[in-house]
């Protein structure tokens, strides 16, 4: 069988690329996600595989990305023939999550001067995994819920002042913060979600910061066109640099 062309053979690079790209087109940012999932695994700061171990590297972000996207609260993800092997299966119609897998190959080849040469070779490989909330008949351990993470008594008195005064219409509830420009509102997960009260605040300066870009504020747009265009890239900065200060000022 004759190998396909190097050009023809699918780019994984440019694939996971290519989905980081349009999950900050749809305004999720894959790398931000300071909440932790409503679930028995508790204060987890990356996706887990089904026995407990935690991705690394881009699936972390990749992982994050889907959860927002599909509003998956649980943080477990296992394959298709994992679920089978628990006695579950995937529901009819869903779709997976894209992981990859890197490792290196050992090669022995003949070198220059006939000699065995030993090479390691790179290797990168995509697979598909499910969300626990994809699938039926798992263990009850796998969707059980946690309980709340902060005591309401843990928030920061002046910084609730801060933002009170700002005269922002500031909402709770839902998995997703972020900023509607066009009914003028923050929206932010319940504090009790958070996973400290730093993560919390920071979050919501985050898009306190954003807040002020309105035309009746700042009137602050850098010439942005659509998501991910460089004016949306320099607003992003713009709300990172406003998030970083109430870690060091709001203590």
């Amino acid at each position: 069988m004759s190998r396909a062309p190097e050009h023809t053979r699918p780019d994984l690079y440019s694939r996971v690329t290519a989905q980081i790209i349009e999950d900050l087109q749809r305004g999720v940012r894959p790398w931000t996600k300071p909440w932790s999932a409503e679930h028995l695994a508790g204060r987890i700061t990356r996706p887990l595989r089904h026995c407990g171990q935690p991705y690394s590297g881009i699936n972390v972000v990749l992982l994050w990305a889907d959860a927002v996207a599909k509003g998956f609260s649980a943080p477990i993800w296992m394959t298709f023939r994992q679920a089978l092997e628990l006695g579950a299966h995937v529901r009819k119609g869903e779709r997976g999550s894209t992981v990859v897998y890197a490792n290196r190959l050992r090669r022995t080849e003949i070198g220059d001067d006939g000699r065995d040469v030993e090479r390691e070779i790179p290797f990168l490989k995509a697979y598909a995994v499910f969300n626990v909330e994809q699938i039926e008949g798992l263990p009850a351990h796998f969707h059980a819920a946690a309980e709340p993470q902060q005591d309401p008594q843990a928030r920061i008195a002046h910084a609730d002042a801060f933002f009170a005064a700002t005269g922002a219409d500031i909402r709770h509830g839902g998995d997703r913060a972020y900023y509607a420009i066009g009914p003028d509102h923050v929206q932010c997960p319940p504090f009790e979600s958070f996973v400290d009260p730093e993560a919390y605040y920071a979050t919501l300066a985050h898009e306190c910061t954003h807040w002020t870009r309105h035309p009746s504020r700042l009137d602050r747009d850098f010439g942005r066109k659509r998501w991910g265009d460089p004016g949306y890239a320099r607003e992003e900065l713009v709300a990172l640099s406003g998030q970083s200060a109430p870690t060091h000022t709001l203590h």
